[in-house]
């Protein structure tokens, strides 16, 4: 039976027929009501908007003056370190906060209180080649025309400062990373040496306890320090950033050993760097289950059984063992410092 016996979808008006005239029953809406800002009306607008737009932009000019306060002023001076790294990282923060807010701010509300408020319609038609360059120059001017730049030299020139200067922290934070001037393997020598050398024990971070072999049980992690760091007065953060280590105990039959690491472990014991070969965070979470070591940044994932080789994740390297002893009290110490740089494995290893 047809559908049209039972008055069906063809003939119900719920599907308008190709070429049945259908088009023509919808009605063109057209563009929605235009409504005039206030600064398409008042002139004392247009001002007030343009004075706003420009203190944001002096606003992110500071907040990079600021960064440099933080950067380079306050590691000069005598306060207390732990007050110092505070209040140099407040100042960094907000000052790297204000320069790109400023700029981002800044664009915004020039581009929806000054520049032209219309709506239009462009069609899309073939550009031919010989009138490519003529309409490139119509485009760019129509949009400088509409920006106000030529107009408003106040703030085309704020702006420029501020985009000029903002890059600026960044380019002194990536030459900082080393301000040596030794060589280029400075760098990998800072990594090579910690404060681990032979017959340093291994205490508690933070509380410096040190820690014997029966203290390590099966499943359980430890985060190390070596001895006598706590007691630094200058660079202690640094010596931390480079010594500080995992301590673990593996079933001595689920671990793989390299030829010349046999005497690197206490009986399953094992130390490693808590330093992420990708970019130098934190290794922090063991599975016991697994035994994997996984750095939070990147889910970088290293395996315990395999000497922490690499099994998932960005890093592009082990992460270095730190072979250790008992002493003849039962505590654990360093046979030596690592036989490798420890940290991110972009740096040249020699």
């Amino acid at each position: 039976m047809s559908d049209e016996s039972h008055g069906g979808s063809r003939n119900s008006g719920a599907v308008d027929p190709v070429g049945q005239g259908g088009v023509d029953q919808f009605h063109n809406p057209g563009l929605p009501h235009h409504a005039e800002r206030i600064t398409d009306k008042d002139p004392r607008a247009v001002k007030r908007a343009e004075t706003q737009v420009m203190v944001l932009f002096i606003i992110s000019v500071i907040g990079t003056v600021l960064f440099f306060v933080g950067y380079f002023g306050v590691g000069h001076s005598g306060i207390e370190i732990g007050t110092k790294l505070r209040l140099q990282n407040t100042l960094i923060g907000l000052g790297t906060a204000f320069a790109m807010l400023g700029i981002g701010l800044g664009i915004i509300h020039w581009a929806k209180a000054l520049m032209p408020d219309h709506e239009s319609v462009e069609l899309r038609h073939e550009i031919a080649p010989e009138s490519q360059r003529a309409e490139a120059q119509e485009i760019i001017e129509t949009i400088l025309e509409e920006s106000g730049m030529d107009r408003r030299k106040v703030l085309r020139n704020t702006l420029i400062g501020a985009v000029l200067v903002a890059p600026i922290p960044a380019v002194f934070m990536f030459r900082d990373l080393d301000r040596s001037q030794l060589g280029a393997n400075a760098m990998v020598d800072r990594l090579r040496h910690t404060m681990w050398a032979k017959g340093v024990r291994l205490v508690r971070d933070p509380s410096g306890l040190p820690i014997k072999a029966s203290d390590v049980q099966l499943g359980s992690a430890f985060h190390v320090i070596p001895e006598g760091l706590n007691e630094l007065k200058e660079g202690k953060l640094n010596e931390k950033a480079k010594a500080v280590v995992l301590l673990m105990r593996l079933p001595e039959d689920k671990m793989t050993v390299s030829p010349g690491r046999e005497t690197w472990n206490v009986d399953g014991i094992v130390a490693y760097s808590k330093i992420c070969t990708h970019v130098g965070c934190p290794v922090a979470l063991y599975e016991q289950q697994t035994h994997h070591l996984l750095c939070p940044c990147h889910q970088s994932t290293f395996d315990l059984t395999q000497e922490c080789k690499v099994i998932f994740g960005p890093a592009g390297h082990a992460l270095p063992q730190l072979p250790i002893e008992v002493d003849s009290e039962g505590y654990l110490v360093a046979q030596s410092d690592f036989q490798e740089p420890v940290g991110p494995s972009y740096w040249e290893r020699g």
